[in-house]
């Protein structure tokens, strides 16, 4: 059974007793969880979480750039990013360096477009350069996600991803690539195989799309 959810509760912070159940849920499948006040401590946590000189790669997130993770990871020299190295490779030569780069880092960072009561989080990508690594590649991932971000189930998770995210993103990939955005890819992860191997930082507030 499915749960309808209106569209206007995709931007809403999840009240604390449903952060609860997701956080049960999540560590029920092996998950690491922590819930936060909000993005400034995410942040904070994340420079405890990840070793300095540690190769990082950011997907693309707006939660990460809002938050001040992204500019942490790829501009402070504090780690070895992914992104920042990437940018200075040929890619007509140097492809399949660059994306063996981007599937096994030391550590990804990124968000969700939906974590589900039931403890499953989904991913929507139009390139998939994030999803090796969030799928098992890399021996650590680390999750920042928003209270908005709360869905009770699968269905309302993949109705959130669709109706919700895709526009948003494909508005800001026009803006800053000139090209549309697509959903080419989705990755659902319903449990994580390596215990802590997967970090989930739930935030009661709402940040990102």
């Amino acid at each position: 059974m499915t749960t309808s959810v209106p569209e206007a509760h995709f931007t809403e912070p999840a009240p604390a007793e449903s952060l609860e159940r997701v956080a049960a849920a999540l560590k029920e499948k092996n998950f690491a969880v922590e819930i936060l006040d909000d993005a400034a401590a995410a942040r904070a946590r994340i420079r405890e979480l990840i070793p300095e000189g540690a190769t990082v790669f950011t997907g693309a997130s707006e939660t990460l750039r809002l938050s001040g993770i992204d500019d942490d990871i790829n501009t402070s020299g504090r780690y070895d990013s992914v992104k920042a190295r990437s940018t200075t490779m040929d890619r007509a030569t140097q492809l399949a360096d660059i994306w063996r780069l981007l599937a096994c880092p030391d550590v990804i960072v990124g968000s969700v477009a939906a974590v589900t009561e039931t403890g499953s989080l989904v991913v929507g990508s139009a390139s998939g350069s994030q999803l090796a690594g969030y799928a098992g590649a890399a021996p650590q991932a680390i999750w920042v996600v928003g209270a908005q971000k709360v869905v009770p189930d699968l269905s309302a998770a993949l109705r959130r991803l669709e109706e919700h995210c895709l526009p948003l993103e494909n508005e800001r990939a026009l803006q800053a690539y000139g090209v549309p955005s697509a959903l080419n890819r989705v990755l659902v992860l319903n449990a994580e195989p390596r215990p802590g191997r997967g970090t989930v930082l739930l935030l009661r507030d709402a940040i990102g799309f």
